[in-house]
């Protein structure tokens, strides 16, 4: 098969596509034949050789990337039930890369049956990001009275908040860099979609809400957005915050404001979601979202051997929703 390996840790062209040995699934593991994989922001700090997993260590090189696939299965480890050969699946490999790649072996247990109404780009998209989308709305409680302000409305998690505030009857204000970001935010049913590089643009946000006060920003961003989108809420209004991508994914914190702002990253998200595997429940909410068609994820693609160029992208803010490997 053919995957993308990373020999040394550094820029985006140290991604190389080139041939390896096909994985084998061992007990209770499947093979899925890849038909997409999921890019994400933290691959690239991880290319860089950013400490993560269980032993917060850098990636023992050499390296297959990413952690999200969607496919079909097509080789069953031994102990797998047989109805599983053939399937339509998706999975989050966990701390196990291997992603960017033809084929990925993962544990059984980890598998969803793709519905049958959204592509294998769409459910790694909502295995992921969506996955974290839920995550996050579990911590404001969405009605005809809110009105939600989403930084960075035209990613992948920002396009989920906007559909699922605007299902829940909320007000919605979308901030994205450009106008064809802003058009993409627009088209996901937001009230009012502005361009956060034009310096007037909280001037015509509070133009637009007519006197009324933000009561949730939803905040992935951090940094001088982040700033003006707070100065934005009213009093027992909510900032949070689940990122800072704007000050980079290893810079200090993002802007907080005590008694405001919340953060909802990692253990207090699965924590608030609860049960013996707070993940799968997660995921199970948002593929069910998508297969009630309440939710639908945008996805950029790219071709497998172009990973190098998704990095670059996604790391320029030049993406749209969740990027996603083609092989």
């Amino acid at each position: 098969m053919h995957a993308i390996r990373l020999h040394a840790f550094g820029p985006a062209e140290n991604l190389t596509y080139e041939p390896v040995e096909d994985p084998r699934p061992g007990p209770g593991q499947v093979r899925i034949a890849v038909r997409a994989a999921g890019v994400h922001l933290l691959d690239a700090a991880l290319r860089e050789g950013m400490p993560g997993g269980p032993a917060n260590e850098p990636a023992a090189l050499p390296t297959v990337p990413g952690r999200e696939v969607a496919g079909v299965v097509e080789s069953l480890g031994e102990g797998v039930a047989d109805l599983w050969l053939g399937k339509r699946v998706v999975a989050h490999l966990g701390f196990v890369p291997g992603g960017y790649a033809e084929l990925a072996v993962t544990e059984v247990e980890r598998l969803h049956e793709i519905p049958g109404n959204l592509d294998f780009a769409e459910a790694v998209a909502m295995i992921g990001t969506g996955r974290t989308a839920m995550g996050i709305l579990q911590f404001a409680e969405l009605g005809p009275e809110s009105v939600v302000v989403v930084p960075a409305a035209a990613g992948g998690i920002g396009t989920l908040l906007v559909q699922y505030a605007k299902n829940a009857g909320a007000t919605v204000v979308g901030l994205a860099g450009g106008p064809e970001k802003t058009a993409r935010v627009e088209a996901a049913g937001a009230d009012l979609a502005v361009d956060y590089k034009d310096p007037a643009w909280p001037a015509k946000v509070r133009a637009h809400l007519g006197g009324r006060a933000a009561t949730v920003v939803f905040d992935g961003v951090g940094g001088d957005i982040a700033r003006e989108a707070v100065a934005l809420l009213g009093p027992g209004g909510r900032h949070i915050v689940f990122g800072w991508s704007g000050e980079g994914i290893r810079e200090g914190g993002p802007y907080l404001v005590d008694g405001v702002s919340e953060q909802v990253l990692g253990p207090v998200m699965l924590g608030k979601a609860g049960g013996t595997d707070p993940v799968r429940t997660l995921e199970l909410r948002a593929l069910t979202e998508a297969a009630a068609g309440r939710l639908t994820p945008a996805v950029q693609r790219f071709p497998l051997r172009e990973a190098a160029a998704a990095h670059r992208a996604l790391e320029s803010r030049g993406t749209i929703g969740k990027v996603v490997l083609e092989p």
